[in-house]
């Protein structure tokens, strides 16, 4: 009996910090909406806000936005899928970017990216589930001199090989 109470009482303690997240959420999107009028130019603008304060754009956050304006969350919804700047999960701490270029794939990026995959645990596209870090791809960063290119954070690393990944991680979290 004492382990059901146990159990009760952390399924009740997340339930309440669930709670208490939504309405944070609520209440930040609330003063973010109180400097637009509701009109329906205002739908990026407004969702660029929420996820520059959030981090990402929550459901509930959306939803709120969509009520705001008045149109459907269909549209909301769509708007934030379509534009590759909005985000629907939280990202980490540690955004690693690999250029997938030409010049990047010919000279490693894909070792360098199944490298990162195995160190991380994640795929590119996804988050550790600490938010420690996030790893993504882009289609060109423009620096093809420097081939292959990984970004972390802001810190760009030219010439790139999947044998330094492993200290680009430790290294760059250390300085955040």
């Amino acid at each position: 009996m004492g382990c059901e109470m146990t159990v009760s009482r952390v399924a009740e303690e997340v339930s309440t910090r669930a709670q208490q997240a939504e309405e944070v959420v609520e209440s930040q999107v609330e003063e973010i909406l109180s400097a637009y009028k509701g009109e329906k130019g205002d739908l990026i603008p407004i969702l660029q806000q929420v996820q520059l304060k959030l981090g990402y754009l929550p459901e509930k956050a959306m939803k709120q936005v969509a009520k705001f304006i008045g149109i459907p969350e269909s549209t909301v919804f769509g708007v934030a899928t379509f534009y590759a700047q909005f985000k629907l999960v939280p990202t980490g701490r540690n955004v690693i970017k690999v250029c997938r270029g030409t010049g990047c794939y010919v000279r490693g990026a894909p070792s360098i990216l199944a490298e990162l995959e195995k160190r991380l645990g994640i795929k590119a596209g996804e988050t550790t589930a600490d938010l420690e870090y996030s790893l993504e791809t882009v289609a060109c960063f423009g620096s093809c001199a420097l081939a292959p290119v990984v970004v972390v954070n802001d810190k760009v690393y030219g010439r790139a090989t999947a044998s330094e990944v492993k200290k680009l991680i430790v290294d760059d979290a250390t300085d955040s």
